[in-house]
């Protein structure tokens, strides 16, 4: 297979999906003198500067550049940093992440496993000789000291580089302290294991203890020579984690927070500043109740502040809980049908908002993330905007149709916003509601402009992307290819131009493209993401069938040849429907498809499906394989191209290779392409640039295309 350099796959690879250069992770002074962000130097570059925008004169600085730092060299990364990197899907290198103390002064990172700190006003950076290799150092809030964890164990140096110690040393190969635990990571949103006081005199500390968790082995079939890699991975009805918390002070004492842990043993969320006592959140395995916990960090002690209970499932939110600066509690909730803010006991939205996430909370009011509800009179569908809300009402701070989110302090606002006309998205900031500076974009241009048109389609209004070539007059019935992601956590219609390129360039092959999101994936209400408890399968189904069945009625699709690819749930999704609508469906990609469910994790299969121990019959019902094999699955055979990453830790290959045997034993047509070296994410340049060449190809034998 020939390839191009100025192709669209290859520069889609190469600038991985246009992220590369595009300014990200962004944090406001508390005075409003400045904001500090991540940037690559360009379009292809990869490796990411820290970055200081200086106010009001509003110029661009490099705080710390990786490879400056490193001396030319390149990164090395440990096999953890290399794990929480999966966990996050970061795909870029140099400074990944940073931390920074309360007046964001000083900022400390982590490069090749090498603890660094930058000051911000300075601009200066440097190394502190501290053992490693080295994760997620942060800043006590005072500036004074920087906490880190090396193998296992949670350190603490000063800021100059003094002082280095244990404060709680790995006890063994299976017990570790401030880190997150596979579930938090991949499932909760937690990506952190340890938290400072605001008094910078302790810390707040997790300890994970995956000796109750099942062992797998992740091999590299091209690398015999290589040891297999021992993950302990928490697959549904199987034991998790034991998480504990601990207070840790600076003067050596320890003392453990104590909570009914046996039935709420998730602890999903932790909050520590200075408006309250250190707050957690924390969940019954079967997630239909959590507590709010209020701690005392001098006894361990923990007090009720609010409880919750959902007959389906409790949604985490990022952003909360926490006390506003008055200290009342802050939350997101499902009440009357709505996802709405709550401060205290008292709902500050109703249904005509959708609240996505908290971004900031003041004296004055809450910002928030949100969509559109039920009870909207114009819904736009797509949209995400940001909004000021407090007892007086609400307003909206973003005007353009797109999706925008927001960072805040000082009385500055980094407004992030992505809309359909434009690629990337512009990033303004603006003080007191009035734009002062723009921090600039070194991402590439696609020089693809998505032919893109937002609808919903068939009686549940189900929100649709459709796209068209570029060139297509209306003259002929198109073939159709599905594009979706289909599942919880997972919106892909959304009013942004970049999210639809590799959709645009399959419809400049010949083909109308839709993105369906149904029943099950995010923004709407809380009714429409619960509606596939217990059926993962049928109800996410039904619904790319009655959007590709209502759209055919406004757009030329030729249903005698329509595909569906999808990756990851959007690969259960594709392998879904070929199996069991062929009368709809012609052909189907597969992309790292999750087949067996029981061989998923536990904090998302029994969020939506229940203990498989309890309910065996509803993972049989929405598997792809069930104890009879797939002989009795509709007929006539599909073809499907089955894709997976051999070194896959969150979906295993399993999945794939089950899929496969139950396929070759049933009669049926697939082929299956194995990526050797490749996990869940697919960043490999080559890699990303052929597998959309490939699955091209496939489709256009499959559908007897010329």
């Amino acid at each position: 297979m020939t390839t191009e350099p100025d192709s669209f796959p290859r520069r889609h690879a190469r600038t991985q999906r246009f992220t590369l250069g595009a300014p990200r992770a962004f944090t406001v002074a508390p005075d409003g003198s400045r904001v500090v962000f991540l940037r690559s130097g360009s379009g292809t570059d990869r490796a990411n500067s820290l970055w200081v925008l200086d106010l009001p004169e509003g110029g661009e600085r490099v705080a710390a550049d990786p490879r400056a730092l490193l001396g030319g060299a390149s990164e090395r990364l440990s096999p953890e940093e290399r794990a929480r990197r999966e966990r996050s899907r970061e795909g870029g290198a140099g400074v990944v992440g940073y931390a920074t103390d309360a007046a964001v002064e000083l900022a400390s990172f982590a490069l090749s496993g090498r603890l660094f700190t930058a000051e911000l006003r300075a601009g200066t950076a440097r190394e502190l000789p501290v053992p490693g290799p080295v994760i997620d150092p942060r800043p006590s809030p005072d500036g004074r000291h920087i906490a880190y964890v090396a193998k296992g164990a949670l350190r603490v140096v000063g800021a100059e580089g003094e002082g280095d110690r244990a404060l709680a040393e790995r006890e063994s190969d299976q017990v570790t302290y401030g880190l997150a635990e596979f579930v938090a990571a991949e499932e909760m949103g937690r990506s952190r294991g340890f938290w400072w006081s605001p008094e910078s005199d302790g810390l707040l500390v997790a300890r994970v203890d995956d000796t109750p968790v099942q062992r797998w082995w992740i091999s590299d079939p091209a690398h015999p020579e290589r040891d297999p890699q021992h993950v302990p991975y928490p697959a549904a009805g199987t034991a998790n984690a034991d998480v504990r918390l601990y207070v840790f002070g600076l003067d050596g004492t320890r003392t453990e927070v104590v909570w009914d842990w046996a039935h709420y043993p998730y602890l999903a969320r932790v909050h520590w500043s200075a408006a309250g006592a250190p707050l957690l959140l924390v969940q019954a395995r079967d997630q239909r109740s959590q507590l709010y916990l209020a701690v005392d960090p001098d006894t361990g002690a923990t007090r009720m502040v609010h409880a919750d209970e959902d007959p389906v499932w409790l949604e985490l939110f990022p952003g909360v809980p926490s006390w506003s600066p008055s200290g009342r509690l802050v939350r997101v909730a499902d009440e009357g049908g709505a996802r709405v803010l709550a401060v205290g006991e008292r709902p500050l939205t109703r249904a005509q908002l959708h609240v996505r996430a908290v971004l900031d909370v003041s004296d004055d009011d809450v910002l928030v993330s949100a969509s559109a509800g039920e009870d909207a009179e114009s819904p736009e569908t797509g949209e995400v905007h940001v909004y000021r809300v407090n007892e007086l009402g609400l307003e909206r701070l973003s005007h353009e149709p797109g999706v925008h989110s927001a960072v805040r302090a000082g009385g500055v606002t980094v407004l992030v916003s992505a809309a359909l006309d434009r690629p990337g998205a512009k990033v303004q900031v603006l003080r007191d509601g009035k734009p002062v500076a723009t921090v600039t974009s070194y991402a590439e241009d696609p020089g693809l402009t998505p032919r893109v048109t937002l609808t919903q389609g068939g009686a549940r209004r189900i929100p649709c992307a459709v796209l068209m070539p570029t060139d297509y007059h209306g003259d002929t019935l198109l073939p159709v290819l599905l594009d979706p992601y289909g599942g919880p956590h997972g919106q892909r219609v959304v009013a942004a131009h970049n999210p639809y390129l590799t959709s645009q360039w399959f419809a400049d092959q010949g083909f109308a493209v839709i993105v369906a999101d149904g029943r099950g994936t995010p923004g709407r209400s809380p009714a429409w993401e619960k509606a596939v408890r217990d059926d993962l399968a049928e109800v996410v189904l039904q619904d790319q069938v009655d959007a590709l069945q209502a759209l055919a009625a406004d757009f030329p699709l030729d249903l005698d040849r329509v595909a569906i690819r999808g990756w990851s749930f959007g690969g259960y999704l594709a392998a879904l429907a070929a199996l069991r609508r062929p009368d709809v469906f012609h052909a189907a990609v597969v992309g790292a498809p999750v087949t067996d469910l029981r061989l998923y994790d536990t904090h998302y299969q029994e969020r939506y499906l229940g203990h498989p121990g309890e309910r065996p019959e509803v993972y049989r019902r929405n598997s792809l394989l069930d104890d009879s094999g797939l002989v009795d699955a509709a007929e006539p055979h599909r073809p499907m191209m089955v894709i997976h990453g051999l070194a896959d830790d969150n979906v295993v290959v399993a999945h794939s290779l089950r899929l496969s045997s139950a396929l070759l034993a049933a009669g049926r047509p697939h082929e299956v392409l194995p990526l050797s070296g490749v996990t869940h994410m697919t960043p490999q340049e080559t890699v990303a640039e052929n597998l959309l060449r490939l699955q091209l190809d496939f489709l256009k034998r499959s559908l007897n295309l010329p």
